[in-house]
Parts: structure tokens; C-alpha cells; sequence
């Protein structure tokens, strides 16, 4: 943000956006327990894999080779001026310090705030950093929404509810919501340069978007980091600062409710990012894909397609279960990164 200096003293908000929409170019990371099991993100609900049999994974997540340093080193050599971090996905496990839930990587071998490192490498080296957080959906914590109330991906499809389900009636989930806030707290004081948090999924919010005081929610953001950019997908209420459709920049989810259809509307103008990932489709790792990734010609044919928009590209790599980047993605982002620079 140096060469924004004047601008972010007289509105940080757009300054912030000023540098984004000039950024063009982001490293997207999915990296959690699901990594362990080298099938994805969605793992634990497309496997139905029990709470107690997912969580056990914490005693094996060591992260021995994720190294803030290298994955800001890369992303510069890549060319990239931002990075975007699961700090919690779906699942609910969170990759930084929090006091919010003991499930979290201070409580494993790993024993580091993952978020912590890499905010301090991104501030050192100029990267920007956005903290990716699952606002509509959270499989670990007691009181989201049933399946039956909502959305069928709100839960894993268990044979037999897990006892540590809680939620009974829409007035529970205000304890998810309180929990979300307190995290929220954390994440903007903790690292309080961050450029912005990108909420998702957005269909567990259209499903039920009366459960969830977005408004509260964004004014939360807003009076803790003024400067701070907000992204939900398309829009929950038409409040986001950018757009993030998946895959492709007219990418749309959600039309046929209400909300989604509004939301969009009023964001249409606004800032796009294309989110897509170096693996066939998953975005946490899935061995099954090695050898399968984009190539360097790839990466530039995205950026292509992403500036004929007048986009940014959010490019994602899938580090494995120990926290490295597949080599092929660390080739095919040096490459294309020389290609950029004309060397």
C-alpha cells in the first residue's frame, strides 16, 4: 500500500480498493486436516467421515514444510501482488490463534499460527493478504443449521446425528453467529493489516439468509479495519466491495432465490476476481490429480481471459498434507512468472 500513501490517508477503504483492482493477480491457498487425506476440501462431508474419526486428524498435522517464506517468495516470483489463506474452511478448523474454539492448529503437532507467519512475510515483503473465512458453513461447530433447515451441505449426511449437534431451533444459531463475531475480532486485531476477509460459501447464507445478520456482520469489519475489502461470492447484501465468482468471471450460484438475484444487481458493477486452482477442480489437495495440473501456457491463458474482463485472477495451489506446494505448481508458477516479467 506504499504507493497509496496519500489516498489511504484521506479514505483507507478506497485506497485499498484502488490497489486491488491495480494488483490483478493472487495466490489462492487451501490448506487444513483435509489436506491429510489427500481427497480435497469437501472431504469430510463427501466421505460422511465422523466428527470424532475427522478430528483425530489433529494429532497428525504437523505442517513441517509450510513455510510462510517460501509461499511469499513464490507468489512474488509468480508474479502475484496479494495472497488469499483458508484460515478456517468448512470443516472449522482454524489455522490461527483463537480463543474462540480448541479446535485450531495451536492444539496440534504443528503448535504455530500458520496465519500469524505468513501475515508477517506478506507485511514484510509488500504482499497483500486476505483471510478466507467460511461464514456459511462450519461442519465442526454445534449450533449451525441441520441439513433439514436449509441447505444439504450445512452437514454431513450421517446416518445418525452426531450428539455434539446442538442446534434445535432457528434462535440456537445466534450462538454460531456470537462465535463467528468473536473470531471475526480475532482475525482483524490479531493481524490488523490484512486487506480484506473473503466470507464463503455463499449458498449456505441463500439458503437462509434470515438466520444471518450480514449487516452486523460487515459492520463489524468495517468499524475494527476501515480499511479492509469484503468479498462473499457474488453478494449477500449487495455491500461487498469485489465480486468473487468461481471459475469463470460470469460465474453466478444461487438464482433461484431472491436474495442472490439482488445481490447481484447491486454488484455487478463493482470489482471482479475469478477464483480457479491449478488442479483439475479440487482446491485442497487431491493426489489422484498429480500430473494433472495447469501448466505455465495455463496460467497465462487464465490471466488472459482474466484481464479481457478487466478481472483479477485468484490462482489456488493445494499444499499437502505436511504444508508443501506441489512441485508442479511451484514450476508452472516460477515459469509462467519469468514469462510476465520477459525473462
Amino acid at each position: 500500500m506504499a504507493d497509496y500513501k496519500d489516498e489511504f490517508q484521506d479514505n483507507p477503504r478506497t485506497a485499498n480498493l484502488t490497489w486491488f483492482k491495480d494488483a490483478k493477480y493472487g495466490m489462492f491457498i487451501h490448506y487444513g486436516l483435509y489436506s491429510l487425506l489427500e481427497k480435497g476440501e469437501w472431504v469430510q462431508l463427501r466421505d460422511t467421515i465422523p466428527l470424532d474419526t475427522y478430528a483425530a486428524l489433529t494429532s497428525e498435522f504437523t505442517a513441517a514444510q509450510f513455510n510462510a517464506e517460501a509461499f511469499t517468495d513464490l507468489a512474488l516470483d509468480a508474479g502475484m501482488k496479494y495472497i488469499t489463506i483458508t484460515a478456517k474452511h468448512h470443516d472449522g478448523f482454524c489455522l490461527f490463534k483463537t480463543q474462540a474454539t480448541d479446535f485450531n492448529v495451536l492444539n496440534t503437532p504443528a503448535n504455530r499460527d500458520l496465519i500469524g507467519e505468513l501475515y508477517a512475510a506478506c507485511e514484510e515483503k509488500g504482499l497483500g493478504l486476505f483471510l478466507y473465512y467460511s461464514y456459511g458453513a462450519d461442519w465442526k461447530h454445534p449450533y449451525f443449521y441441520s441439513r433439514d433447515r436449509g441447505w444439504p451441505n450445512a452437514r454431513p449426511a450421517y446416518p445418525t446425528p452426531p450428539e455434539d449437534y446442538k442446534f434445535k431451533n432457528d434462535a440456537d444459531f445466534k450462538i454460531y453467529i456470537d462465535f463467528v463475531h468473536r473470531q471475526l475480532e480475532e482475525l482483524l486485531t490479531q493481524y490488523p493489516n490484512i486487506a480484506g476477509i473473503w466470507f464463503d460459501p455463499i449458498m449456505g447464507y441463500y439458503s437462509r439468509p434470515d438466520l444471518f445478520p450480514i449487516d452486523s456482520t460487515y459492520a463489524l469489519v468495517r468499524r475494527l479495519s476501515p480499511h479492509a475489502l469484503i468479498s462473499f461470492k457474488q453478494g449477500a447484501n449487495g455491500d461487498e466491495d469485489f465480486m468473487a465468482p468461481e471459475r469463470g468471471g460470469n460465474a453466478r450460484v444461487g438464482q433461484q432465490f431472491d436474495v442472490a438475484r439482488i445481490a447481484y444487481e447491486k454488484n455487478r458493477d463493482k470489482p471482479r476476481e475469478i477464483c480457479n486452482t491449478l488442479q483439475p477442480h479440487a482446491w485442497g489437495y487431491h493426489k489422484k490429480n498429480d500430473g494433472l495440473h495447469k501448466t505455465a501456457e495455463d496460467i497465462i491463458a487464465l490471466l488472459e481471459d482474466a484481464e479481457a474482463m478487466n478481472a483479477n485472477l485468484l490462482l489456488n495451489v493445494g499444499p499437502k498434507g505436511d504444508g508443501s506446494i506441489p512441485e508442479e505448481d511451484v514450476k508452472a508458477l516460477k515459469d509462467a512468472g519469468k514469462r510476465l516479467k520477459g525473462i
